[in-house]
């Protein structure tokens, strides 16, 4: 029995084999769960993916998989959002972010997105994903460190910045410059040192639990309930998939690290809890 996952910036491979006997890849990308499925796993775990500079995991290669049999769970980035979008063909969600985007609370691609560093730097977070920032103000509001109207208001200049300028310094400074509460934003700062939420590490975490629990005994394959149609899109990206490797020195680079285009629809409200 084998089991998969793709993660990267929302949790550390090595931090994962702690959790789950697993293989675990960087990030996926278009083809890849398509490739994995080679090593004939039972179950794929999607965590991490990459977006602009290349193409996204398709649709197809998740329908696919689960079509062979194979058992497809998601959560904490583009695996929550993928998951999102195919729970009604029987991917399976896990944890927080993919509640919030299988229940309507979000909706945009740039919630979940951040900057990372390359694979040989471990895929450091470079930037702070949306969804983090939400969790972590709304901590502060329960705990009393910030008020309601200051949780708004900082979720409106957090959502109107730039994903990969997303981080804590430059928010509390811009907030400061828009005439916030110097106290609430000095607490903030604080709280945010010692006890800020990690939303994403939190899910990918509870996603590998989650495998762990379901996959440790006799497993039945996955069984669907849709007709997977072979189309020459599926062709085509199969087509390029099992092409023969180009030889490395004639390749270009890998990009170091990618988000989900910011299509962005301001939400500046709180989610429920």
């Amino acid at each position: 029995m084998s089991l998969i996952v793709f993660c990267g910036p929302s949790l550390r491979p090595e931090e994962g084999r702690a959790v789950l006997d697993a293989v675990f890849l960087p990030p996926a990308q278009q083809g890849d769960l398509y490739r994995a499925l080679r090593q004939k796993p039972v179950a794929l775990g999607l965590i991490d993916g990459l977006f602009e500079q290349v193409n996204a995991v398709a649709h197809k290669e998740i329908l696919w998989a689960m079509s062979q049999g194979v058992h497809v769970l998601g959560g904490a980035s583009m695996g929550a959002l993928r998951a999102a979008e195919l729970a009604s063909f029987g991917m399976e969600g896990v944890g927080t972010i993919f509640e919030w985007f299988e229940q309507g609370q979000l909706e945009d691609d740039d919630e979940v997105a951040l900057l990372h560093g390359t694979e040989e730097d471990g895929y450091r977070p470079l930037s702070e994903p949306m969804v983090n920032i939400r969790a972590t103000l709304a901590a502060a509001r329960r705990e009393g460190v910030i008020s309601s109207t200051t949780q708004g208001e900082l979720l409106v200049l957090a959502k109107e910045r730039f994903y990969a300028e997303r981080a804590w310094p430059p928010l509390l400074a811009h907030a400061r410059e828009r005439g916030l509460g110097a106290g609430e934003l000095d607490a903030l700062g604080g709280f945010v040192r010692s006890h800020r939420v990690d939303q994403k590490r939190q899910d990918a975490l509870r996603l590998l639990e989650v495998m762990r629990e379901r996959f440790s005994g006799e497993i039945t394959p996955k069984k669907v309930r849709y007709h997977f149609s072979h189309t020459d899109a599926w062709q085509a990206l199969r087509d390029r998939v099992d092409a023969p490797e180009v030889p490395h020195s004639s390749q270009g680079p890998r990009p170091p690290s990618s988000a989900p285009r910011n299509r962005r629809k301001l939400r500046s409200f709180p989610l429920p809890e």
